[in-house]
């Protein structure tokens, strides 16, 4: 299978303007924001623009793209204006990713802010069953990403992750992040490191439901709750653990996203890596 790398596009201009920048870059698949990832508002959509993004993304071979969801949401809050604005502004990304026919839009679920984390989650999975209607009328599939538990972020683990992708009638899926793992404690980096995580994921989210990776390299240590990423093969993981993951038969054939911080670099020596 071919090995699917690219990364998180800023645009200027054009939406579709992605898949020019994608190739610069020497990518094969890719993410984007579909809205300004900080700010609750909606720009217009040029319906022509829209059309030329369809066009060229089914004709092309850069896939999968998929779509952040803004920075803002966080279903998990105890304050009820903040919840019903993310629960809205998370369905419309959801509307507007699948407008442009992308298969996936990926979000962190959110931080508890001192109401604890019991009740956090309960109010995350409230939030989602608000928005199963809408995601049973569209093809877009929501991903839970994990996050890295710094303050009170929610999603860290694999157990907090079953809880709330469970709960729902309508399938949704993983967005795992490398780093934010790494950071919650699970050492990706070596092969027993991958060995207990998987052990975990088996039992909890199950392997088929992460289909994204966000392969990012860690800045933080292993468990340090902090989400820091660098360049691969400059942080924690180092050339030996970027290498042993990317090749790792349990995620070496999910689609892999490298975000900030971008250099062409990363993607170059993933390609060297890669057995």
């Amino acid at each position: 299978m071919t090995f699917k790398i690219g990364f998180h596009v800023s645009i200027s201009g054009k939406l579709y303007n992605a898949f020019d920048r994608e190739r610069e870059l020497g990518g094969n698949c890719g993410q984007i924001f579909v809205k300004s990832p900080r700010s609750w508002n909606f720009a217009d959509l040029n319906e022509e623009e829209v059309n030329e993004f369809k066009k060229r993304y089914k004709e092309s071979d850069l896939k999968p793209f998929l779509s952040h969801a803004t920075y803002l949401i966080n279903l998990a809050t105890p304050k009820e204006d903040l919840f019903e604005k993310s629960i809205e502004c998370l369905k419309g990304e959801i509307l507007r990713t699948n407008k442009f026919n992308l298969p996936y839009i990926t979000f962190h679920p959110g931080a508890h802010t001192g109401s604890g984390e019991e009740k956090g989650i309960k109010r995350i999975i409230e939030g989602l069953r608000k928005l199963e209607d809408v995601l049973k009328e569209t093809d877009t599939v929501l991903l839970l990403e994990n996050t890295a538990g710094k303050g009170t972020t929610l999603g860290y683990s694999m157990k907090q992750l079953e809880l709330m992708k469970n709960s729902l009638e309508v399938d949704i899926g993983i967005c795992l992040d490398t780093a934010h793992a790494y950071g919650a404690g699970y050492d990706l980096a070596t092969e027993e490191g991958i060995n207990e995580t998987l052990d975990e994921i088996d039992n909890t989210i199950r392997r088929k439901s992460i289909k994204i990776i966000h392969l990012n390299d860690s800045k933080a240590p292993l468990g340090s709750q902090k989400d820091q990423h660098a360049h691969l093969g400059e942080g924690e993981f180092g050339v030996e653990g970027i290498k042993r993951f990317i090749n790792h038969e349990a995620f070496k054939d999910i689609p892999m996203i490298r975000e900030s911080p971008v250099s062409k670099k990363d993607i170059e020596l993933a390609k060297k890596l890669r057995e």
